[in-house]
C-alpha cells in the first residue's frame, strides 16, 4: 500500500476532509468526556522543526501523548541535516525508526524531497507555500460554531502566504466562496488560485471582500524568515488592518479568525481580537484535536 502523506490539503479528498473534520469534532467529546482512548500505543511522531513554533509543536506532542504514543522533537540544528546531510538520507534514516514525521520548514520543496523518500507517513507542520494543519482547525471551528462550511462565504484579508493558500485549497475541496482581498503585489499564488479558480475571487478592496461574509481571516503581514520587510510590508498592508468597522461589513454573526501569533493594531485590532466574533483560542486548541484526527488516519 502507498504511503499516505499530507502535504497539502489536496493530498485529500472532499469527503477525507469532511471526515477528518467530523472525526476531531467526535475526538474532541472523548476527551471532554474524561474517556481513554490511545490508538497510537507503542507508535512514535518525530517532529522536525527548522521554525520555532508553540502551536504546532505543542498540539502534536500533547496529540500523541494523549493517544498513548510519544513524540521526538528535533531541531534542525540538532541533526546532521544542519550540518549537510541530504535530505534524502535523513529521511532514509528516520522512516525506519519512527512511525510518522512532522516537519516545519522554510522550504516546501524540503519537505516534498522528504516524503519521497520516507516510507511513513510525513506532515507538513508549515512551510512557505502551505499551512494544512491550521485548515483542519478552522475548517472545524467554523463547524462548531456556523454548521457546514459548504455553500458559506469566507473573506481573507492581508498577505497572500502560506495560510491564504491553504485556504483556497480547502474552498475547492469544501466548496465555499472566498474572497481574497490582498495588496495587488502581495496576492497569492497564480498555480494556487488557478486550481480553485471557480471558488476563490481576488481583489483589493478588503470592504468587497468581506461584504456579507460568514468569517473574515487574516494572519501576520510579516511571517518568520520576513522581518526584514517589516516596515515595508507595514506600509503595503496599512488599508488591510481588520478592525471593528471592517467587521461592520460582515454577517452579523460572523467569526473572526487568525493563526496566530497576533500582533494587535497591525493586523488586527485588540478590539476585534478579543471581541465576542473571535474564535482564535477556539482556534488554537482545535489544532489539538484536528491533528489527532489526522494522526490515527494516517496512521490506522
Amino acid at each position: 500500500m502507498k504511503t499516505r502523506h499530507f502535504l497539502t490539503l489536496a493530498d485529500l479528498s472532499g469527503d477525507e476532509l469532511k471526515q477528518l473534520v467530523n472525526r476531531a469534532i467526535e475526538l474532541k467529546r472523548i476527551l471532554k468526556a474524561g474517556e481513554t482512548y490511545e490508538p497510537l500505543r507503542g507508535k512514535t511522531l518525530a517532529i522536525l522543526f527548522d521554525k520555532s513554533s508553540t502551536r504546532t509543536r505543542v498540539s502534536f506532542e500533547v496529540a500523541m501523548n494523549q493517544f498513548g504514543g510519544s513524540a521526538i522533537f528535533l531541531s534542525s540544528g540538532s541533526t546532521q541535516l544542519g550540518r549537510g546531510e541530504p535530505v534524502e538520507d535523513t529521511a532514509r534514516v528516520m522512516c525506519r525508526m519512527v512511525d510518522a514525521v512532522v516537519i516545519r520548514t522554510y522550504s516546501h520543496t524540503m519537505v516534498e524531497t522528504f516524503a519521497a523518500h520516507s516510507d511513513v507517513p510525513v506532515i507538513n507542520g508549515l512551510t512557505d507555500r502551505f499551512h494544512p494543519c491550521q485548515l483542519l482547525a478552522d475548517i472545524q471551528t467554523f463547524q462548531e460554531r456556523l454548521g457546514p462550511i459548504a455553500g458559506r462565504r469566507v473573506a481573507w484579508v492581508g498577505d497572500g502566504n502560506n495560510v491564504c493558500h491553504s485556504w483556497i485549497n480547502a474552498a475547492r475541496l469544501c466548496e465555499f466562496h472566498l474572497r481574497v482581498a490582498t495588496p495587488v503585489d502581495y496576492r497569492p499564488d497564480a498555480d494556487v488560485v488557478r486550481a480553485a479558480q471557480h471558488f476563490v475571487t481576488l481583489t483589493d478592496d478588503p470592504v468587497a471582500a468581506v461584504s456579507g461574509a460568514d468569517t473574515v481571516v487574516t494572519d501576520t503581514w510579516a511571517s518568520m524568515g520576513q522581518e526584514d520587510e517589516t516596515d515595508r510590508r507595514r506600509q503595503s498592508f496599512a488599508g488591510y488592518r481588520v478592525d471593528t468597522e471592517l467587521m461592520q461589513h460582515a454577517n452579523a454573526d460572523a467569526l473572526f479568525m487568525h493563526c496566530l501569533p497576533a500582533y494587535r493594531e497591525h493586523e488586527v485590532t485588540a478590539e476585534v481580537l478579543e471581541s465576542a466574533q473571535s474564535v482564535v483560542w477556539d482556534q488554537a486548541e482545535n489544532r489539538l484535536h484536528a491533528q489527532k484526527a489526522l494522526l490515527e488516519f494516517l496512521l490506522r
